[in-house]
C-alpha cells in the first residue's frame, strides 16, 4: 500500500512533465499559425481603447472599428514603406562601409607594425568586421517582415476581435447562466495586460522618435532604420535597449569616428534611462507580478520558441500563463514561484507569536 502511494506522485510528475514537453513541441510546430494570431491579438489590445472611446462618443461599433483599423493600416503601411526604403539603402551602402573598415584595419595594422607588433589581417578583420552585426540586424528585419507577411489575415483577425470585444462578456454570462455575474480576476488581468501593452508602446514610440532625432542631429546614416529598431527592441526586456544600440553605435564609429560613436552611445543611454527607468516606472504603477529572473527566462523561452515575436511579447505571454496557473488550486504554487515573492508589509512576527500560532491548544 505504501509502495503504491509512493509511486503515485512519481507517475503524476512524469505525466505532467510529458504533457509540458508535448505542449511546448506543439507550440514550436505551430509557430507559423500562432505568430500571426499573437500579432493580431497585440494590435487588438492597442486598438481597443480608441474603439471604446469612439463608442462612448455614440459612434456605431462597426464604424468605430473600421475607422480604427483603417487608421492602423495606414500607419503600418507608412512605417513599412519608410523602413523598407532605409533597409534597401542600407544594403546598397554596406559594401562602402566594408571598404572603409578594411582601410581602417590596414591603418591600425601599420600602427601596430611601428610598435613591432605583428598581427595578421585575417584576425583583425574577423574581430573588427561590422558585417556580422549588420547581417544579424538585417536578418532580424527579415524575420519580422515574414511575421507581417500575412497582413490581410492579421487585419481581418483584428477587425473581428474588435467587433466581438464589447459583446463577449455578455455571451460568457449567458453561457454561465447568470446575466449579472462579474469576473473581477479576469477583468483585472485584462486591464493589467492592456495597461502594460499600451504604456510600453507609448514609451517605445517615444524612444524610437528620440533616437531618430538624435541620430539625425549627429548626421548618422539611416536614422529612421535605427529609430525603428530602438522602438521595436524596447519591448524586449533586459537586453533589448542594448542590442538596439549596437549597430547604430558601430555605424557611427565607421562613418564619423570613435568620438562620435561614444556620443551616440551616450545619447542611447540617456534616452533609455530617462524613459525606461524614469517615466515608464511611474506610469506602470502596479508591478507586472513577475520576478526579475522569470522575466529574463521568459525572454529566452518565448524567443527561442516563437522567434522575435515571442521575444517582443514574452511579458504578456508569461502574464497570461501566470493567470492560468492561478485559476486552479493544484497549480497555484507555480504561479507563486513566478511572482516577485515579496513578503507582506509590516514587521516580522516574534518568536513568541510564531510559537503561539503553532500551539495546538
Amino acid at each position: 500500500m505504501s509502495e503504491t502511494s509512493q509511486s503515485h506522485p512519481l507517475s503524476r510528475f512524469l505525466v505532467i512533465a510529458a504533457s509540458i514537453v508535448f505542449i511546448v513541441w506543439g507550440v514550436s510546430q505551430a509557430e507559423a499559425v500562432l505568430v500571426p494570431l499573437l500579432v493580431s491579438a497585440f494590435f487588438a489590445v492597442l486598438a481597443t481603447p480608441p474603439v471604446f472611446w469612439l463608442e462612448r462618443r455614440r459612434v456605431p461599433v462597426v464604424v468605430a472599428v473600421l475607422v480604427v483599423v483603417v487608421g492602423m493600416v495606414v500607419v503600418l503601411v507608412g512605417i513599412g514603406a519608410a523602413v523598407g526604403t532605409s533597409i534597401n539603402d542600407f544594403y546598397a551602402t554596406l559594401p562602402q562601409y566594408q571598404a572603409r573598415i578594411q582601410a581602417d584595419v590596414a591603418a591600425f595594422r601599420a600602427f601596430l607594425a611601428t610598435k613591432h607588433i605583428a598581427t595578421p589581417d585575417a584576425i583583425l578583420l574577423k574581430y573588427m568586421n561590422p558585417e556580422a552585426v549588420m547581417n544579424m540586424t538585417a536578418g532580424l528585419f527579415m524575420r519580422l517582415g515574414s511575421a507581417f507577411s500575412h497582413i490581410v489575415l492579421i487585419v481581418l483577425t483584428v477587425t473581428f476581435i474588435l467587433l466581438e470585444a464589447t459583446s463577449f462578456p455578455g455571451k460568457l454570462r449567458a453561457v454561465l447562466g447568470d446575466p449579472y455575474q462579474r469576473f473581477p480576476q479576469f477583468t483585472t488581468f485584462i486591464d493589467d495586460v492592456k495597461r502594460y501593452v499600451v504604456i510600453k508602446t507609448i514609451i517605445s514610440l517615444a524612444t524610437g522618435v528620440l533616437v531618430m532625432v538624435w541620430l539625425s542631429i549627429l548626421h548618422v546614416d539611416f536614422p529612421i532604420l535605427w529609430g525603428f529598431l530602438a522602438f521595436l527592441l524596447n519591448y524586449v526586456p533586459s537586453i533589448g535597449a542594448f542590442v538596439a544600440a549596437v549597430p547604430a553605435v558601430l555605424l557611427a564609429v565607421i562613418q564619423l569616428g570613435l568620438g562620435m560613436g561614444l556620443l551616440v552611445a551616450g545619447g542611447y543611454g540617456v534616452i533609455n534611462l530617462s524613459l525606461a527607468y524614469g517615466i515608464e516606472t511611474r506610469l506602470m504603477g502596479r508591478k507586472l507580478g513577475l520576478s526579475a529572473l522569470v522575466v529574463f527566462l521568459s525572454l529566452i523561452f518565448w524567443g527561442s520558441l516563437l522567434g522575435p515575436i515571442g521575444a517582443v511579447l514574452c511579458i504578456p505571454l508569461t502574464m497570461s500563463l501566470k493567470f492560468a496557473l492561478e485559476s486552479h488550486e493544484s497549480t497555484r504554487w507555480v504561479a507563486v514561484l513566478l511572482g516577485p515573492g515579496r513578503l507582506p508589509p509590516g514587521p516580522p512576527p516574534s518568536l513568541r507569536e510564531m510559537s503561539a500560532k503553532t500551539e495546538p491548544f
